[in-house]
């Protein structure tokens, strides 16, 4: 796997050189749109909505709308004025509980591997981190664009995790979400002793994104007959369920779940296995 960043990780007087991992691995289905009578692939053009004419690529410039209707352009010379330097380096600027951070800051996580000159402070940052509790606040440019990011140690490995700025998370006060539920209410009773009787263990390698399997067996399918839809059973039919009777679902759900229980997964896992004998 290449590395799609190298740098260094610095705090105070600590410098550690190390490489930028992916480490999530998302690949989506991608479709082209085709003209029905012989697919052909479409094509797109920059069209003026003003006179409806195809544009050339010159003639294009960048421009923000501060009003409807208005904007005001911004040439190359702009963009690189605000430019944020790219140091290479992940900046640390303060180290903070974990468990102080709501998950939904987080985003996209990377593994970072130590190069040779820093793999013993490297060791020493993951350990410290790991028996404090803590993580380390940081900013570092990637690809022209300034992230907030947090490393955190996993098993072996730092992770770094981009997260988002406080400004981009949209606040849910403007949703219509209920108050609490009445305590000791029957209803809430019922709903914590579901909770438990389907509570497990974590094994993320026990859920597979079923969609996209699904997808690509049928493309598959259809490759193999000339491009016609595989005879089978037709798809399922959305049918919206309204709740009438909580305690009556409750009960029912109840029953169904001390029948199965909770689906058991063999514990261990794969990632973390490969992690330990790389170390």
């Amino acid at each position: 796997m290449r590395a799609i960043w190298k740098g260094s990780i610095s705090f105070s007087l600590v410098n550690i050189p190390i490489s930028l991992y992916p480490a999530t691995r998302r690949e989506e289905l991608k479709f082209r749109l085709l003209r029905k009578k012989d697919l052909s692939p479409i094509r797109y053009h920059r069209i003026a909505e003003a006179d409806d004419k195809e544009v050339p690529w010159e003639e294009i410039v960048k421009g923000y709308e501060y009003e409807k209707g208005h904007f005001v352009v911004l040439e190359e010379e702009d963009f690189r004025r605000a430019d944020v330097k790219a140091t290479q380096t992940v900046d640390i600027m303060e180290f903070v509980a974990l468990e102080e951070i709501d998950p939904v800051y987080f985003d996209q996580p990377y593994y970072l591997e130590p190069q040779k000159a820093g793999a013993k402070a490297y060791a020493l940052l993951r350990e410290a981190l790991s028996k404090t509790g803590k993580v380390g606040i940081a900013k570092v440019v990637i690809k022209t664009r300034q992230h907030l990011a947090a490393i955190k140690p996993d098993e072996m490995a730092l992770v770094l995790e981009l997260m988002h700025f406080a400004e981009e998370l949209v606040e849910p006060s403007s949703l219509q979400i209920p108050g609490n539920p009445e305590r000791g209410g029957k209803e809430l009773d019922m709903a914590e002793e579901l909770v438990s009787r389907m509570t497990d263990k974590w094994h993320p390698e026990k859920y597979k994104d079923d969609y996209r399997e699904a997808l690509l067996e049928l493309i598959q399918k259809k490759i193999e007959s000339g491009g016609r839809t595989p005879a089978g059973a037709p798809a399922p039919k959305r049918t919206q369920t309204k709740v009438i009777d909580l305690v009556s679902v409750l009960q029912d759900s109840l029953v169904q779940a001390g029948k199965g229980g909770a689906r058991k997964a063999k514990p261990g896992s794969k990632r973390r296995a490969a992690l330990k004998k790389a170390a």
